[in-house]
């Protein structure tokens, strides 16, 4: 799970990342991934989303700092 947990955690990173880059320059990756329509770019987008609900499902199991603030039983 160690590892499922790593690859959610830097693809929500990327996804964080290309939301800046949006944000700040309106340049979106998916344009240097062969554009929306592209399979590689909807695969991406659909990783990205896919590691959100772990992380948001498996959050409070895995996080040093919710335990320590006693909410790690949410």
């Amino acid at each position: 799970m160690k590892t499922v947990h790593c690859i959610a955690f830097i693809l929500l990173i990327v996804g964080g990342l290309n939301w800046l880059l949006v944000g700040v320059w309106g340049w979106d990756i998916s344009r240097w991934l062969g554009g929306m329509d592209s399979t590689l770019a909807k695969a991406v987008y659909i990783l990205v989303g896919l590691s959100a609900v772990l992380e948001l499902v498996t959050h409070s199991k895995s996080c040093k700092m919710c335990k320590k603030d006693g909410m790690g039983s949410m």
